[in-house]
Order: C-alpha cells, then structure tokens, then sequence
C-alpha cells in the first residue's frame, strides 16, 4: 500500500485558501462529533433509507436486531443495524440535508486525518488551476455524487455514510486527468522497511482506484452473507469518476 506525503506544486500560482478552510471546518465538525456523541453523528450522517424514504427516524428494527452481547454504543459506530431500545437522534429536515452535513464527518481519528492528508497534498493544485470558488462548487458536488453512488449501492441500507472520502475522490479524479505525470512522495511499506519513493501521480492514484474497485467487489461478497458495516468503496469510486469527468467542464487552464 502506497501512502502519499507530498507532491510537485512548483508549477502553484495561488495560495489554496479552499483546500485550508475544508481542512479547518472537517476538524471543528469531528470536534464537534467527539462532543455530541453518537447520536450527533447518527443524525447528521447521510443513511441511504432516511434518504430514500424521505423520513428522519429510521424506524428501530429495520435490518434485524444486533448480535447477542454486542455494546450497542459500537454498534451505533460501525453502522449496525439499530434493535428496539436504542434512542436515535432526528436528522436535520428536509433530510436530503444529511448529503451535505455527512461530507464533514469522520468515524475517526485515523479517518479524519487519511482524508485530510490526501486534500492536503492534492488539493492545491486542483485549486490553483480551477480558482476558489470553481474548485468549491466541484468539490461539494463529487461528494454529493459519492453519496448518490452509495444509495443506489444499497437504498435500503441503514448503515451511517460519512466522511470526506467521497468528495476527495473526485479531487483524485481531476489529478489523474490534469497531472498524471507529477511526482508524489510516498511511503513503501517493504517487509521490515518503510521507504520513501517518488512515483508518477498516474502510478499512484491509478493503484488507489484499483483498490477501491477490488475493495467494492469483496464488499459486495461479503454482504451477501453478513449485515456488517465498513468502508463505503462505491462512493470512493462514483466521486473518483464524477472528479475524472467534472474536471473537463471546472478547468480553466490546461497545465503545463
């Protein structure tokens, strides 16, 4: 697995005043998310049958009760279904809202600062060449693409969607398409090693999507028999398409 850490910005005009204000406003909402609880995340999470049923409250039961012994605290966390008995939040009305809200979420610290990381690094650039308030307009409307890829996934599905990833995707996308022969830094995990390689951003992001598609397929095997939550790949990879095609009508110059 290739982790990235930096990449080529000699070719940067502009300061990404964009890139840095996401940054700040997904880490005031995990603070936020860490102060409310579960219930604040569950509510202001995009869950695919709120969506689809145009209600706040899923109603408890819908998916089958939890595992005997399961904490139900964690359970609520990794997106388990909900038994009878466990209180849950309203979301914000009208409940299509949660498409928004749900962008700035993370289920984590490692989340959070995964998503963060990839924004930081390749976000600048995108930026620069879109402007700030095209790149604004493109990053909202990839991640409001992953959410859609992700109920027409599973419509019926209460597990909670959350997080930056989807949106950042799309950013991924437009990199591929605008600077697949930058240089980015990354980590090389090697048995016993950790190395520092610098590889064409087509290598890079080209093996990141053919993890999330890889990932999407063993996800789709795995809930042919089991309930259980996890990564939600198909909005990693409807944001990373909607970026690849946004890209073409948001650019204003074409890079060097």
């Amino acid at each position: 697995m290739l982790l990235p850490i930096g990449d080529d910005n000699q070719g940067r005009l502009t300061t990404p005043i964009v890139v840095y204000s996401l940054v700040a406003i997904n880490v005031i909402v995990f603070l936020l998310q860490l102060s409310g609880g579960d219930q604040f995340t569950l509510a202001y999470s995009a869950v695919p049958y709120k969506i689809t049923h145009n209600v706040t409250l899923v109603p408890p039961g819908v998916r089958g009760a939890l595992p005997p012994g399961t904490d139900e605290s964690l359970a609520i966390r990794r997106g388990l279904p909900v038994p009878r008995g466990i209180p849950q939040e309203e979301g914000p009305s009208p409940i299509y809202l949660t498409l928004l809200t749900s962008m700035f979420m993370h289920g984590s610290i490692l989340h959070i600062a995964g998503n963060m990381l990839y924004l930081w690094i390749f976000g600048d650039n995108i930026e620069d060449n879109f402007g700030h308030l095209r790149f604004l307009i493109f990053y909202l409307i990839c991640g409001l693409i992953a959410s859609l890829a992700q109920i027409l996934a599973d419509p019926d599905s209460i597990i909670p969607s959350l997080g930056a990833s989807g949106a950042i995707a799309g950013v991924l996308g437009a990199y591929l398409v605008m600077f697949p022969r930058n240089r980015v830094r990354s980590i090389l995990p090697l048995p016993f090693i950790w190395t520092i390689v610098e590889l064409p951003a087509v290598v890079v992001l080209g093996f990141w999507i053919v993890i999330q598609i890889a990932s999407q397929y063993t996800t789709m095997e795995s809930a042919k028999a089991t309930q259980g939550g996890g990564v939600a790949y198909m909005a990693h990879i409807g944001g990373f398409v909607g970026g690849l095609i946004l890209c073409f009508i948001f650019r204003r110059r074409y890079p060097v």
